[in-house]
């Protein structure tokens, strides 16, 4: 449910999340790419992930801006600002801590733990998206039916036996 009480059917949040999948597979991609490069390079597997899991933060944002959650109207500012305080924090808190675990913990290699740490996350970085980041606001006239959004004068509405009027 939205903020403004809405709550889309199951279909499309299933579509939504089909949607959210392929960008996050992409992602995957490049936090992947990203993190074995500058582990390839010297730089610290934590600081690594960090900056990799931001770079995949900033293009995740992109393609659920204009593909994932396109239908939903808001300021582009402000859904990046609540992107970055949910899915970026859920993403590198969650993505740091289990890496430690893994890596630092138990000595798994980086890029394989990451793709745990990136699986974990998921659920926790969709919900907040779909809940926080792209509200569902009210609907949107476009969005009624047509017999709502454009009245017909007298003249063009038959009245049927029952009363009631309906298009020509």
């Amino acid at each position: 449910m939205s903020a403004a009480g809405r709550v889309e059917p199951w279909r499309t949040t299933g579509w939504r999340w089909c949607k959210f999948s392929l960008v996050g597979a992409l992602g995957i991609g490049v936090q992947l790419g990203v993190l074995a490069l500058l582990t390839a390079t010297g730089v610290q597997y934590l600081l690594a992930t960090a900056l990799a899991v931001e770079a995949t933060v900033l293009h995740n944002f992109a393609w659920h801006q204009n593909f994932t959650w396109r239908d939903r109207e808001g300021s582009i500012a402000g859904r990046l600002a609540r992107f970055h305080m949910t899915n970026g924090a859920i993403s590198i808190v969650g993505n740091l801590a289990v890496m430690r675990l893994l890596v630092g913990h138990f000595g798994l290699p980086a890029v394989p733990a990451n793709l745990v740490s990136i699986g974990l996350c998921s659920l926790a970085n969709f919900l907040a998206a779909d809940r926080v980041v792209f509200l569902l606001g009210p609907p949107r006239e476009r969005e009624m039916p047509a017999l709502l959004a454009e009245p017909l004068p007298m003249e063009q509405v038959i009245v049927t036996e029952g009363g009631s009027g309906r298009r020509p």
